[in-house]
């Protein structure tokens, strides 16, 4: 019985130290103190990038000109001397990005004998060639669900007029939504080419587009090609033979003087003479890309982002360093960067794998990140957390009226309430900034939440936030240099961005998207 006895004990001891094994092996590696990496980041780092990559050698790095070829040449021998890897599996850390661009278009448009020249009350970035007698009207040319600005009206070898917006009912009531919410078809960056497209699809020869909201950003655009000489970037795939006319109230009324009033489908008689010339050049630009794989959840990705290019130099000579705008963006991410790189070094890498993502394009349209998001996706949107994006944080806005120690977040609430939550938190624990959520709303007339590169992941349904410090007077000028950037602001900034992407990465959980994109 004795003996018995302690073969017994000999096992329930055996048992609980086997146990004690197990749980230790399944308990994950705590996470370390992320502060003295942050504290990596420092004004002094950010000042020696920033004077070389914003310097008047690098031309104001315009998208496809030498100077932005400096620029990406820089991005990649700091990840080289960092010996962070690129994130393409072929060994390259750029991603190329295939861009034309159209040279500045000249003609006119002719409605009913009434010719209106190119860039004052009508615009286009692309030929339009043609005659017609008469048009085919389609309202706000919406087809969702059971409703439809198309049906029992053919388009066919026809050129379409749609206005921008979407119906409402009598109760003021969106149809599409049912509620008091827009849809996407009211969204300028995605509502025009919805409708194009669905024009396109249904058989139509051309567009011819109004948009008196938003008309003069078009104009304003136009007219700075025109200035500079300087045609309309795009992605290659986007380029086809369809005609898109943006029209003014003068246009568009002219060829319908009810166009206002009247959301009923019909065909318009009328003589429209289209005589608009133009062309495109092949450029050639590419993404900056690199990666540090995660340790315990690699197949799950944390993008931080900000764009590489700027605006180049001016017709008189005059170079746009862009020191800020994002210059001031690009040298965070590298500090980031080696941040990160410093904490795997010492056995502390991120569990989820971070995506270091320099874009191009974002100047001229967005385009580095919608090449990103649309055609090439180096790792699986259905897999990316969440993109933290960085456009402009160096400076102090002049219209600001708080402390100097602030920053403008927007887009942290759209798709995830945990994000937001997270944010926060981690800003009152590490950074005492004061965020100021001024331009997330809905209603801001500046739309800074479309007009910034994680416009194309919100898009997908992965949430952002975007980090940003206003406008100034030196936003698009010459002005804008490095000089001028409040260094300890932009340290403390790029600080809050590191602490950020840690509590992401590390976290348990990946963010839960509790909202729709809209």
């Amino acid at each position: 019985m004795k003996k018995l006895s302690l073969l017994t004990l000999g096992l329930v001891f055996a048992c609980n130290s086997y146990q004690k094994t197990v749980t230790e092996a399944a308990r994950p590696k705590p996470v370390a103190n992320p502060v003295p990496y942050a504290e990596s980041i420092t004004q002094d780092d950010l000042k020696d990038h920033l004077y070389t990559y914003a310097s008047d050698e690098f031309e104001g790095r315009e998208t496809g000109t030498p100077g932005q070829k400096k620029a990406v040449a820089y991005i990649r021998s700091t990840y080289q001397s960092l010996n962070i890897p690129p994130a393409q599996s072929d060994g390259d850390y750029f991603q190329k990005v295939p861009l034309e661009v159209s040279n500045v278009p000249k003609g006119n448009l002719g409605i009913n004998d009434q010719e209106f020249e190119l860039g004052e009350h009508v615009v286009t970035y692309s030929t339009a060639k043609g005659t017609f007698d008469q048009i085919v009207y389609v309202g706000y040319g919406i087809e969702e669900g059971a409703y439809s600005d198309y049906a029992n009206i053919n388009v066919t070898g026809k050129l379409v007029l749609i206005k921008a917006g979407e119906p409402k009912n009598t109760d003021g009531s969106y149809v599409i939504s049912g509620s008091t919410e827009k849809s996407d078809w009211s969204n300028m960056s995605e509502g025009m080419p919805k409708k194009t497209n669905l024009a396109i699809e249904k058989g139509a020869k051309g567009v011819l587009y109004y948009d008196t909201k938003n008309y003069p950003r078009f104009r304003g655009y136009f007219q700075f090609m025109n200035s500079n000489n300087s045609g309309r970037m795009q992605l290659a795939e986007d380029t086809s033979d369809e005609t898109l006319i943006i029209l003014d109230e003068k246009a568009a009324t002219t060829l319908k003087s009810d166009i206002e009033e009247d959301n009923v489908p019909k065909t318009i008689v009328a003589n429209i003479e289209l005589d608009i010339t133009g062309g495109n050049d092949k450029i050639d630009s590419e993404n900056v890309v690199a990666f540090l794989k995660g340790t315990e959840k690699p197949e799950e990705y944390v993008v931080i982002s900000s764009h590489l290019d700027h605006i180049g130099i001016t017709g008189d000579g005059q170079i746009n360093n862009g020191a800020d705008d994002d210059g001031s963006g690009t040298v965070a991410l590298l500090e980031i960067a080696q941040a990160f790189k410093k904490a795997a070094d010492e056995g502390n890498g991120p569990k989820r794998s971070i995506v270091f993502l320099h874009v191009t394009g974002e100047e001229k349209g967005l385009l580095g990140s919608r090449y990103y998001t649309d055609v090439d996706p180096i790792f699986p949107l259905e897999n990316t957390v969440v993109d933290l994006n960085i456009d402009m944080i160096g400076r102090i806005d002049p219209k600001y009226t708080g402390s100097r120690n602030y920053l403008y977040l927007i887009g942290s609430d759209k798709l995830s309430t945990e994000l937001h939550n997270l944010s926060e938190e981690v800003n009152e624990k590490y950074a005492n900034i004061e965020f100021d959520y001024k331009y997330n709303d809905e209603d801001d007339p500046n739309r800074f939440y479309y007009r910034s590169d994680h416009y194309n992941f919100a898009k997908n349904n992965i949430p952002i936030i975007f980090y940003f410090n206003g406008t100034h007077a030196d936003y698009h000028r010459p002005g804008d240099t490095p000089d001028k950037i409040n260094y300890d602001l932009l340290e403390n900034r790029a600080r809050l961005i590191f602490h950020t992407a840690w509590e992401i990465a590390n976290r348990p959980s990946r963010l839960l998207v509790d909202k729709a994109a809209d």
